[in-house]
């Protein structure tokens, strides 16, 4: 089979378009992300969305009028996957990092979208994306401001009405308490409160456990 040279070496300019549209899409994402100091910044959400476009072309291209034509795009999404993971961190009991694990599979999705020529429906999906990244973010921020999370570690004698005491001040504290534990360790009874409320009544229960003489040690 001769090669053709002329058809080798002709580019198909569309496909031009949409490398250069997805660098664009991965850049205005990625420069939000990397703004607020996330894990997967702006050179991370470029190659995202490029290489979700170029998989897509070169799907489409190798599949030609196949029925399976969209097989290796298909990949794309578990593929990615992967990448989110890493994203996703667990700090302290607090997991971290699902908003940019969610934008990377979203950009990913992007690219697909621009690889298949849905040039109109990206833009309008990326400028959605724009307004919650950017426009709800003070939103959350307020609503994350009144509602934190703390851990609290109360190591004490093990002294039964001190443990009720220390218990009915968290159960009447306002705070919504997610898990309690208790456990008796060399003489030491270490108790651990995962509660959830406004900044306020934390620090109200937090001055109340380093003012109490008969509390040990407090962590929070």
């Amino acid at each position: 089979m001769e090669l053709d040279i002329q058809e080798f070496i002709t580019l198909d300019y569309l496909d031009i378009i949409k490398l250069l549209l997805a660098i664009l899409v991965g850049g205005v994402i990625g420069t939000e992300r990397k703004y607020r100091d996330k894990a997967a910044g702006l050179r991370a959400m470029i190659f995202i969305c490029v290489g979700a476009t170029l998989f897509t072309i070169y799907s489409i291209k190798m599949g030609g009028t196949s029925v399976d034509r969209t097989r290796i795009a298909a990949n794309i999404v578990s593929g990615v996957g992967f990448l989110g993971a890493g994203a996703i961190i667990r700090d302290a009991g607090r997991v971290k990092g699902m908003t940019t694990a969610a934008t990377v599979w979203i950009v990913a999705a992007l690219g697909m979208g621009i690889g298949a020529g849905y040039f109109m429906f990206s833009v309008v999906t990326i400028l959605i994306m724009l307004v919650v990244l950017v426009i709800l973010h003070p939103v959350e921020s307020l609503v994350g401001h009144n509602r934190q999370r703390y851990y609290y570690r109360v190591i004490c004698s093990i002294d039964m009405d001190k443990l009720k005491t220390l218990e009915t001040m968290f159960d009447e504290s306002g705070l919504q308490i997610k898990s309690h534990k208790r456990m008796k360790r060399e003489g030491k009874l270490y108790i651990t409160w995962d509660a959830v409320g406004p900044p306020a009544i934390h620090q109200r229960v937090s001055q109340i456990l380093l003012d109490d003489n008969d509390v040990e040690e407090v962590r929070f």
